[in-house]
């Protein structure tokens, strides 16, 4: 490489300056231990550009995620069945309402099966989905959630059918009920896992929006779900007041999420707060934290027929919310990674 602002002549004088440098950066690190001067830079070289922030030579340091909308849908039907597990087995454990019990793990099996349906047409072919079952490996977030799924999906519909042959028979056969309550506490602890996995799944990324929230995610993406289910059930029609207290504890936690991400002032949460991406999240937020908050409080009070209206109104804008706050995290991991000017703290 030959300096730009070096005098045109030979090219032993132009070798000889060379040498020349040379030894006098030699010198500079042998008296100071370190080089202050400027190295020589090629006529017309890139090397200027490639920085933090600018990323590598003007162009993204990561690659975006080349996810379809299937993806976002597929976290959102996941963590709507997940939790339905959860509301069926604690309503069955407290003998609640059977229709309550029946519907609940009626959705759970909608969405384990809808949700299998997804990933598979995000991957292009079944046969990728297949290959992911090859192996079980603990540390990765990937082969845990692939897993899951399949042993969620199973034990879900497995529940929800044994519980229908029970309900036609008219009378409680012994190997049925065993049969039921084992598929039911294996669709219950898997249902926990599938409702929070997907978060830690794009957050163990090295997409800075995602890799900040590592923490968050699961727990955005559980309460997310569960105020999916709780309003799906109530939209079915039951007015029981553990899901109203649902829907208020978890659009309590929404709205807390929402506050905790506004208020926190770092440069890789910009896709949150700005453009497309932002606009997604706060809408997103505003449907599923305050509005369905406000809602269920003015519930509180009034007759029959106006709590009735309120809370449904509250679990319409949850569920909406909930499909958007999905949508938001998938643009804003994109936005993250096509932006070079984000500093990136890679995990270490």
């Amino acid at each position: 490489m030959i300096d730009e602002n070096l005098p045109r002549g030979s090219a032993g004088s132009r070798l000889k300056a060379r040498e020349l440098r040379l030894q006098q950066i030699r010198r500079e690190a042998k008296e100071k231990g370190r080089i202050e001067s400027a190295g020589v830079q090629p006529l017309n070289a890139p090397f200027p550009l490639a920085s933090p922030g600018n990323g590598y030579y003007g162009m993204p340091t990561l690659k975006a995620p080349a996810w379809t909308w299937q993806v976002p849908v597929y976290f959102f039907t996941g963590g709507a069945a997940g939790a339905s597990t959860v509301i069926a087995s604690v309503a069955k454990a407290t003998g609640a309402d059977p229709r309550l019990i029946r519907d609940a793990r009626l959705l759970a099996a909608i969405g384990s099966v809808i949700s299998p349906a997804l990933l598979v047409a995000d991957l292009g072919m079944p046969s990728r989905f297949l290959n992911m079952l090859r192996v079980f490996k603990i540390q990765s977030p990937m082969s845990v959630g692939s897993w899951t799924l399949v042993i969620f999906s199973s034990s879900a519909v497995g529940t929800a059918f044994l519980a229908s042959i029970e309900k036609k028979t008219g009378h409680a056969n012994r190997t049925i009920c065993n049969l039921e309550n084992a598929t039911e506490f294996v669709s219950l602890l898997s249902g926990v896992v599938l409702s929070t996995y997907t978060g830690v799944l794009i957050g163990a990324t090295a997409i800075p929006v995602w890799h900040k929230n590592v923490g968050l995610l699961p727990l955005h993406f559980a309460t997310s779900g569960m105020a999916t289910a709780s309003g799906l059930l109530e939209l079915r029609g039951h007015e029981n007041v553990a899901l109203n207290s649902i829907g208020l504890a978890t659009a309590l936690g929404e709205t807390a999420i929402g506050i905790i991400i506004e208020l926190r002032r770092d440069p890789a949460l910009r896709p949150l707060k700005e453009k497309k991406s932002g606009w997604l999240t706060r809408i997103g937020g505003l449907l599923s934290g305050p509005l369905p908050l406000l809602l269920r409080l003015l519930s509180l009070g009034g007759g029959q027929e106006r709590r009735k209206k309120l809370r449904k109104a509250a679990a319409v804008s949850s569920v909406a919310g909930s499909v958007l706050t999905r949508f938001a995290w998938t643009q804003a991991g994109k936005a993250s990674a096509k932006d070079p000017k984000i500093p990136l703290e890679l995990p270490t």
